[in-house]
């Protein structure tokens, strides 16, 4: 299985940390965040990882090499100077992650998840990993179905977004995916800003939310440690949570 890791955002709430350093590469517990990331995906069998990036791109090769430290193989997808939104760098990447389904994991998210965990095949188009929702996230964004194991979203009408939702999870940037998933995008997502570009820029939460309404999206709670590292006051917390065995 090959692995995609989003790492091509702008980090505007980090700043001034991301001034002169990408997001995923800033440090907690001693070592970069894409790092624990790459650690665990080598411990996994997997061997290419492809790194979409954008913002201070050419420091993610000058950081990280070619992956021969890890004994993997490390391809950068560089999007140009404006990320691609997550739909638009799935797309680009796909030509170096194939039909088979990949491992999918945010650049920007620290957890104790086992990666193990994931399937390796896949009946639908996507699987994902949802989590108890974080403060700064109290309405979550889809349910998982405990007897099919499927995801929806929300609980009636697609518009509903109430400030606090008791049965939402939040998708924890963590999946497995397959290039089908992409297949009708442009009718999917019609016209939006971007996705007449080439290449086109455009999210992936439309798409989901079309293969979820045909039962095509499995998912799994992770009921232990996660954080999204969005701001640097989170950065801070886990790191000093880390450096404390916490």
């Amino acid at each position: 299985m090959k692995a995609l890791i989003f790492a091509a955002g702008l980090g505007e709430r980090m700043r001034p940390l991301t001034d002169v350093t990408p997001k995923p590469l800033l440090e907690v517990g001693g070592k970069p965040l894409i790092v624990w990331h790459l650690e665990k995906l080598a411990a996994l069998g997997v061997e290419e990882v492809v790194i979409n990036t954008s913002w201070l791109a050419a420091q993610f090769p000058q950081r990280l090499g070619d992956g021969s430290q890890w004994g993997l193989r490390l391809r950068y997808s560089y999007e140009g100077e404006r990320p691609l939104e997550t739909g638009g760098g799935m797309l680009h990447a796909l030509p170096w992650l194939g039909d088979a389904p990949f491992l999918l994991v945010n650049g920007d998210v620290w957890t104790d998840f086992d990666f193990a965990r994931l399937p390796h095949t896949l009946a639908g188009d996507a699987h994902l990993v949802l989590v108890d929702n974080p403060p700064q996230h109290p309405q979550g964004d889809f349910v998982l179905d405990s007897n099919s194991g499927l995801v929806r979203f929300g609980d009636g009408l697609e518009g509903e977004r109430p400030p606090v939702h008791p049965t939402r999870k939040t998708y924890a940037g963590i999946g497995v995916y397959r290039a089908s998933l992409l297949q009708d995008w442009r009718k999917l997502i019609g016209v939006a800003e971007g996705s007449e570009q080439t290449p086109p820029r455009f999210k992936l939460p439309p798409l989901l939310r079309a293969a979820m309404a045909h039962g095509r999206v499995s998912g799994e709670y992770h009921p232990g440690r996660w954080t999204d590292v969005g701001t640097p006051e989170r950065l801070a917390q886990l790191d000093a949570e880390i450096k404390a065995g916490h």
